[in-house]
């Protein structure tokens, strides 16, 4: 979601569960520290979620947790949005400083900064499974690479955080990519808006407290942004009348895996002991968990509601899934040739993409495209 302000159900996640499930016992375990150095520890950490939404709720219980977890040595103290930094540049450059310890952003805010990092979250078309970004980072080595490209800033990467798919409320019925042509849509910039342009799209970049003034008064006719729960929270089900999903079993063809990741200054974190650093690592993982299954518990919920106000669900086929994805493959090289490490990150998906065992990518897919 570049200069991104914000941005379905379990998605045969055996292996997710499984892998964060061991990290749920290794967080239960007894923690012991050096409490030496790291007594007193307190960060201040900024998400990018609006006060009073579910996600907000959700990031603040696990901070609040975190000084019992770590026997009173580590106190995470938790800011919504725009709290300390205003903005999402300022927010980046208040970790990287020291003005704030860390942040719980969505990872592709910052394309413009880390080119890599629009491949360090899902992306048109490309993997849309919770379990096959699981199997990415911690099973094939890209949580390792990202760490090495983070490190360049000044910054630490703990791990990803699931969050939710994203999908489009409108104004107006859109049943296939064809119905799209002529819209004004609010969407991510960067690789997401250079799809949707294909379509015939005019793509607009709003914070997202402006999407809903935008809805009410028309100047926008549609507008992407998070899951069902948080939408409702939001109050789009008085600005608009359709929802828009992908095929059966993918909530989005555009970002059907929106991780958000908690990222820490350098210095604040090579100041924790190594038994305190693993407990943070633990509770990154076990959270990724609760939020996301709580945030589908309650797209679940939401989803009624929004039926209930009167709104419509729609879905694009899977020949509409075939040509989206036709049209993004070459944005995808595009931005993995922006540098070398966006290149090294999507040579790793693109390796597990073209696998027999996920089936999304052949070579004619990718003829003619180089890197």
């Amino acid at each position: 979601m570049s200069d991104v302000t914000k941005t379905g159900m379990d998605r045969r996640n055996f292996l997710r569960t499984t892998t964060l499930a061991a990290a749920g016992a290794a967080v239960s375990a007894p923690f012991l520290s050096n409490p030496a150095r790291a007594a007193g520890t307190t960060w201040k950490i900024q998400s990018v979620w609006d006060a009073g939404t579910v996600g907000y709720t959700l990031f603040e219980e696990w901070c609040n947790n975190m000084v019992n977890k770590s026997n009173g040595e580590l106190t995470f103290k938790p800011f919504p949005a725009k709290a300390v930094a205003a903005d999402n540049n300022a927010l980046f450059d208040s970790v990287r400083t020291g003005v704030l310890q860390a942040m719980n952003p969505f990872t592709l805010y910052w394309s413009g900064k880390i080119p890599a990092s629009v491949f360090l979250s899902s992306y048109p078309a490309g993997p849309d499974q919770p379990a096959q970004w699981d199997t990415m980072f911690y099973g094939l080595g890209m949580l390792e690479k990202t760490r090495e490209i983070y490190k360049k800033y000044g910054l630490f990467y703990v791990g990803p955080i699931h969050h939710d798919a994203n999908v489009i409320h409108s104004k107006k019925p859109v049943n296939s990519l064809a119905d799209l042509k002529g819209m004004k849509i609010r969407l991510p910039g960067g690789m997401v808006a250079e799809v949707f342009e294909q379509f015939g799209v005019s793509t607009v970049s709003l914070p997202g407290s402006d999407i809903f003034p935008a809805l009410e008064k028309g100047t926008i006719d549609a507008a992407d942004y998070v899951g069902p729960a948080v939408n409702w929270d939001l109050g789009f089900a008085q600005v608009t009348n359709y929802i828009l999903f992908g095929p059966p079993g993918v909530m989005s063809v555009y970002q059907p895996v929106d991780l958000m990741d908690l990222t820490v200054n350098m210095r604040a974190w090579t100041q924790l002991p190594d038994p305190m650093k693993q407990l943070v690592e633990d509770q990154v993982h076990a959270y990724s968990l609760h939020h996301y299954v709580t945030i589908q518990k309650r797209n679940v919920e939401a989803l009624e509601k929004f039926k209930q106000a009167g709104s419509t669900v729609s879905r694009l086929s899977a020949q509409d899934m075939q040509e989206f994805r036709r049209a993004a493959i070459p944005v995808w090289y595009r931005w993995a040739n922006k540098n070398d490490d966006a290149k090294e990150i999507f040579k790793l998906q693109l390796e597990f993409m073209m696998n027999d065992i996920v089936g999304y990518i052949t070579p004619d897919d990718i003829k003619g495209q180089s890197l």
